[in-house]
């Protein structure tokens, strides 16, 4: 289980955030990497050559949200380029309404799910959803639908101001991005998803990387989920 170290020095990248944290029975460091504000127009492979680059060590593991990675794919659809269907909103309104996000409980999120899933799935996940509803079950929507509507991003909930008026759908391929930046680089590389509810999943991992150890050690989200502008950083074994 993951533990909490000290904090890191002032100066860091989002100097509230975490620097180290012990895995098991090693400590590591998540140094998270500023970069300009990046959109559809940059190369994700080119942006973490970039900035993280010239800080890494052999044997670092990089770490890319997946959000950005979308982002790049050209993955961010402003709601007004979304038309609404009638599925979209007669579901959207029986999606559980959660302290801690939006995720598909909007017509414009929704609609991005069965663009991305199809019709005829998300009304499986949605009857199967209902029935574990019933005998207390949790999950069994995303666990039908799948991954890419469980990484759909509301409108709204983006730190960066250009895209929060935008669904950000889950990224294309997160397996080969990140092996494209591994091999730019010479080291390890992921794309995850993390949120500051203790949310981690290593969505794509290039080969090697043990994606298990990528997400206990990055539980408690180093990268910030607000304008920190630190949309990748470093995984670096300390002792």
């Amino acid at each position: 289980m993951a533990q909490a170290a000290r904090v890191p020095i002032e100066g860091t990248p989002n100097p509230r955030r975490r620097l180290e944290l012990q895995v098991g029975a090693h400590t590591y460091l998540r140094i998270p990497v500023h970069t300009h504000v990046v959109t559809e127009e940059d190369d994700i492979v080119e942006v973490v050559a970039s900035y993280a680059g010239p800080l890494v060590h052999p044997g670092d593991i990089v770490f890319v949200s997946e959000k950005v990675v979308a982002i790049t794919q050209g993955r961010a659809v402003p709601v007004e380029k979304i038309r609404v269907s009638l599925l979209a909103h007669l579901l959207w309104p029986r999606v559980t309404k959660v302290e801690y996000g939006v995720g598909l409980r909007s017509p414009y999120s929704m609609q991005c799910a069965i663009d991305e899933c199809g019709a005829l799935r998300i009304l499986l996940a949605a009857a199967v959803g209902a029935l574990g509803k019933l005998v207390g079950r949790k999950g069994d929507f995303y666990r039908v639908a799948g991954k890419q509507a469980a990484m759909i991003d509301a409108a709204g909930t983006a730190g960066i101001d250009a895209f929060k008026g935008s669904v950000i759908k889950g990224p294309r391929d997160p397996d080969q991005v990140a092996q494209r930046i591994a091999d730019r680089l010479q080291i390890g590389a992921a794309v995850v998803d993390v949120n500051d509810i203790g949310g981690s999943w290593a969505v794509g991992a290039a080969r090697g990387v043990d994606r298990a150890l990528v997400e206990a050690a990055l539980k408690d989200n180093p990268l910030g989920q607000g304008a920190e502008q630190t949309p990748c950083g470093i995984l670096r074994r300390a002792d």
